[in-house]
């Protein structure tokens, strides 16, 4: 489903567009999906820095002894 959303601009900058063969209402389109895909991006990117904020780093040398414990185990 899609609604309408209306934008007053200047006569002379709609025209200039127009006859420079833009489509404006193609380009605002376009603009508000890339922003609105921007701007859901962000959301996402803060809710996974929240959670990996809370993610306890390991001890030093964990990794070190994992592999060696793994390699050892075979």
């Amino acid at each position: 489903m899609s609604v309408v959303i209306s934008v007053r601009v200047r006569e002379d900058v709609k025209k200039f567009l127009e006859e420079s063969g833009i489509d404006v209402s193609e380009e605002i389109r376009r603009f508000l999906e890339e922003l609105y895909i921007k701007v859901k991006m962000r959301k996402y990117i803060d809710k996974w820095d929240r959670l990996l904020d809370s993610v306890k780093p390991s001890e030093k040398g964990f990794s070190v002894e994992s592999v060696r414990g793994d390699r050892e185990s075979h």
